[in-house]
């Protein structure tokens, strides 16, 4: 199913996203302006997860559909097996589209690796390697078995930017002050943690500054 929708979240990263696009969507939006190139002059319009599509999150092509994004050069089927990165959140913002992946404690950064058959699997290790040289990663990284989740992310990112000249972006919000979940009280330590994951994924001080962000949301303003 590409369409999932969601129960109204309780607690960790599914409460605080979609109260933050319903209800607080100028706190968010004013924390990514902060850290990405959004277009002047247009808001962020969330295509998801609306309160009155059921807090529904979306995959495949199910979720480019969502973005408005006609047929691609490059077929997302091609590049990756169905079942894909289900995001936490989706916006557009003039001609610009913003792909979101939400995190409030730092035990949400833990992913096993894909569990896809054997020929899904030869195409996800395929498109991974792909996406680990176009962000020029460090040697010897296998995405499919560290950090798999955070990895599939940036494969997506790659095939929307790279491969289709999308002009997408990719947030990884973080929350702060979770304490329901013991979540980090401050960017510093979320920073400790990430650090940890980009130079598993041999990526860290390699990303494009203005593709890909950090994005601090404290749940307090929320």
């Amino acid at each position: 199913m590409s369409r999932v929708p969601q129960p109204a979240g309780e607690r960790g990263s599914l409460k605080w996203i979609q109260r933050a696009v319903n209800q607080r969507s100028d706190v968010l939006e004013t924390a990514v302006r902060r850290a990405l190139p959004l277009p002047a002059g247009r808001f962020l319009e969330w295509v998801s997860p609306l309160q009155k599509d059921d807090y529904a999150e979306y995959r495949d092509q199910t979720a480019l559909e969502r973005l408005r994004l006609g047929p691609l050069k490059h077929p997302l089927p091609k590049f990756w097996p169905t079942r894909g990165p289900q995001w936490d959140a989706l916006a557009t913002c003039g001609d610009a589209v913003l792909l979101v992946e939400a995190k409030a404690h730092v035990r949400e950064l833990l992913s096993p690796s894909t569990q896809a058959s054997k020929p899904s699997r030869r195409r996800i290790q395929a498109s991974l390697q792909l996406a680990q040289r176009g962000f020029r990663a460090s040697p010897g990284c296998d995405w499919s078995l560290r950090f798999y989740q955070y990895a599939n992310r940036l494969a997506h990112l790659h095939f929307l930017w790279k491969m289709n000249r999308v002009n997408a972006l990719q947030a990884f919000v973080y929350f702060l002050n979770d304490t329901e979940m013991n979540g980090p009280a401050t960017e510093r330590e979320w920073q400790a943690a990430i650090s940890v994951l980009q130079e598993a994924l041999g990526v860290r001080g390699r990303l494009p500054e203005s593709r890909i962000a950090d994005v601090f949301v404290d749940g307090r303003q929320l």
